[in-house]
């Protein structure tokens, strides 16, 4: 997509987001100055936000750690935020979900109680944003489940030495878990622990039992609608897409999780350095990505993300998942065989307990991670 149009489309979405909705004609395929001029309007404002963030969020201790760049893993130029209060904490390596889903924009308002006792590294994984725009869409062919668990694999080495650390803390959600896991497996000597969440367990079985899920929920609601349409449309699988938004919609709407995502977008657009183009970059990945390692993802075995581990394992989801239902991580967490091992769930939460309960998430983690720890 043309960079200046693409701009104005992440521009759109955030007046879309903030409830403003202006509907212009367009003639001859030419934007309508007064629409262009809102935007540029805009945009003002939005960069007055990211500046009075930049204050609000600022790593301010003198032994903290606020660093943003790119460095290079798997032979390209890969994007990284580190974000701490004290440089001595332990480090976490978040493993955005997605694919493609991105993080950096959007969690620096998100994660003050982490920083606190940890310093947390995220990555705009390879087909991501600001390391898609690095590297254009031509990388998309060697967007592969391999290539991408051995870049994991690449960076956790490449933080361990930067950040003068022995281990580090995995934390993997969603499309995440899956990389996560792989890595955990492959590189036990790299992790004091794996920590799953929206964890993937079965992903041919998973769109069944979410169904199972969010029918029972809509009954338990006493949603008349929800119980209709979902019994109209039947379990899975679905001839074409109308199934899949129905389930997807409902389940979102009981997880609560339709409000957060349309608050990720606002965060982006108001978050230090950051550009609507950035924003756009974010958007483009998930699509990105998301054709890469459809089929990928879809056939995975689940014994792959199963069996034994070397590293303890703990999983935390949310009560209501019913993207990667929370049913099917009971199970995997059960299942598993490593030298500790943990499940809990995060009350009146779904598929994004790890960000709209921030502080009950890290509570949580740190409950069964503080004992892995050298003592001091």
């Amino acid at each position: 997509m043309n960079r200046s149009i693409g701009v104005c489309a992440a521009l759109l979405l955030a007046t879309a987001a903030t409830g403003t909705q202006t509907t212009r004609a367009q003639n001859a395929g030419q934007a309508d100055p007064t629409a262009t001029a809102d935007l540029i309007k805009l945009e003002a404002m939005m960069a007055s936000f990211r500046a009075s963030n930049a204050e609000r969020y600022a790593i301010k201790p003198p032994n903290g750690i606020q660093e943003s760049r790119y460095v290079t893993v798997g032979g390209i130029e890969q994007w990284i935020s580190i974000r701490g209060q004290d440089r001595k904490n332990p480090v976490i390596l978040l493993v955005h979900g997605g694919p493609g889903d991105v993080t950096t924009p959007w969690t620096y308002a998100l994660f003050g109680e982490w920083e606190k006792t940890y310093t947390i590294v995220q990555w705009d994984q390879r087909g991501g944003g600001r390391t898609l725009h690095k590297t254009g869409d031509a990388i998309a062919s060697t967007i592969t489940v391999d290539r991408m668990v051995k870049d994991g694999i690449e960076m956790s080495e490449l933080l361990l030495k930067d950040l003068h650390k022995d281990k580090l803390f995995l934390v993997g959600h969603s499309w995440g878990s899956i990389m996560a896991a792989l890595m955990a497996k492959a590189r036990p000597d790299l992790f004091y622990a794996f920590v799953g969440t929206g964890q993937v367990v079965d992903p041919q079985r998973a769109s069944l039992v979410a169904y199972k899920a969010v029918l029972a929920r809509a009954k338990a609601l006493h949603s008349a609608q929800a119980t209709a349409e979902l019994t109209a449309i039947g379990p899975p699988p679905y001839p074409d897409y109308r199934g899949r938004q129905a389930l997807r919609l409902w389940g979102n709407r009981f997880e609560g999780s339709d409000r957060f995502i349309g608050g990720e977008l606002g965060f982006a657009l108001a978050a230090p350095g950051y550009t609507p183009a950035d924003v756009l970059d974010w958007i483009n990945g998930q699509d990105v990505s998301g054709r890469a390692l459809y089929e990928q993802t879809s056939h995975l075995d689940p014994e792959s993300l199963a069996g034994e581990f070397k590293v303890p394992v703990f999983v935390i989801q949310g009560e209501y998942d019913f993207t990667t239902p929370t049913a099917l991580a009971r199970e995997y967490a059960a299942g598993i065989h490593a030298p500790a091992k943990g499940f809990v769930t995060i009350p009146d939460s779904g598929h994004f307990a790890l960000f709209m309960k921030p502080e009950t998430f890290v509570a949580e983690l740190t409950r069964f991670v503080k004992p892995l720890l050298p003592k001091k």
